[in-house]
């Protein structure tokens, strides 16, 4: 019996003209049309053997659940081929073994009842394993060099969008972060489609910081309005929070998210050493010393190297966290 309430073209076409306004702008119009039209593709052959299954028993909200998972890292992979510059008559074979992998995975997971994020990481588990197979298949078979293997490799779409809201963050200080009140209670209200775009965007980023190790996520999290970190928190905690936030919802909110992140600074060492400068202006010598007697000898080589306006050779994003640190510490 075919699946109650489960519109699978309806909801294909739905999911991908969700989609089109968030392929990367800076593709070409064909490069665009290949994302949308994988998108739709899968998912409707998804939605369709899904609909067709008279063996597993799925109701709508699984199905649609199944499908849009597999909407979303059709989105992510292709941009991915695309990015990583492996010859276009490649990407259909790649893109068909990752979205077959998702929908066993996904239909096994789901029959034996796993937690949804137990689910989702199986799944994110075996599109990356796949993927890298696949252009090592690719590899070996004499159809790409091992230099363009390992740059397809280094793609990550969904990951770059977390390590850029990351960044993002650890440049802004506490004090600019936004400061507008967000509603508490014990347990956060379920966040819909029709909650506030700043609801629907902690809940966003409530289900990256899910995939993502504890304590990076306490780093960033530091650097949030204490509300909004709350929030996120109480986001994280919701067992069901992959149902409340559609692959639409959620992609349109990162899109925004990364449209509105700050420009990353240019750390160049003029600009490190007179950060240092600035700040350690009006510190005698002898105070400096003290202050940095426990830091270790590159960490004091940087700073007194700064003060007569020579660099001292170190990471300038290092160097640029020992800026800030002393900044924080005078």
């Amino acid at each position: 019996m075919a699946i109650k309430d489960f519109n699978y073209q309806e909801f294909a076409q739905n999911l991908t003209a969700q989609a089109q306004e968030l392929v990367p702008q800076d593709f070409s119009d064909p490069e665009k049309q290949y994302v949308v039209n994988t998108l739709l593709n899968f998912s409707t052959l998804a939605g369709e053997a899904l609909y067709n299954d008279t063996e597993s028993n799925f109701n709508a909200d699984q199905a649609m659940m199944i499908t849009q998972i597999i909407a979303e890292w059709a989105f992510h992979k292709s941009v991915d081929l695309i990015r990583s510059e492996i010859p276009q008559q490649f990407w259909d074979p790649v893109m068909q073994k990752i979205a077959f992998t998702i929908f066993e995975i996904a239909k096994q997971t789901f029959k034996q009842g796993l937690p949804q994020d137990q689910i989702l990481q199986l799944i994110e588990h075996h599109v990356k394993k796949t993927y890298l197979d696949a252009i090592a298949e690719l590899k070996d078979k004499g159809m790409i060099d091992e230099a363009l293997m390992e740059q397809a490799a280094k793609q990550s779409n969904i990951d770059a969008m977390m390590q850029q809201m990351s960044e993002a963050q650890e440049q802004v200080p506490p004090q600019q972060q936004p400061q507008q009140p967000v509603e508490q209670s014990q347990t956060p209200q379920a966040p819909q489609t029709t909650s506030s775009p700043k609801i629907m965007k902690l809940a966003t980023v409530a289900l990256l910081f899910k995939k993502m190790k504890q304590e990076k996520v306490q780093s960033i999290l530091n650097k949030f309005n204490p509300d909004d970190a709350q929030t996120v928190i109480k986001y994280m905690g919701m067992p069901d929070l992959e149902n409340r936030v559609s692959v639409h919802t959620a992609l349109k909110c990162l899109n925004e998210i990364r449209t509105n992140l700050p420009k990353p600074q240019e750390l160049s060492p003029s600009k490190i050493v007179a950060k240092i400068q600035n700040v350690t202006d009006g510190i005698d010598r002898q105070q400096l010393e003290t202050l940095l007697k426990h830091e270790r000898v590159k960490v004091r080589r940087l700073v007194f190297n700064a003060l007569e306006g020579e660099y001292y050779e170190v990471a300038p994003k290092v160097a640029n966290i020992i800026a800030t640190h002393i900044q924080d510490s005078v």
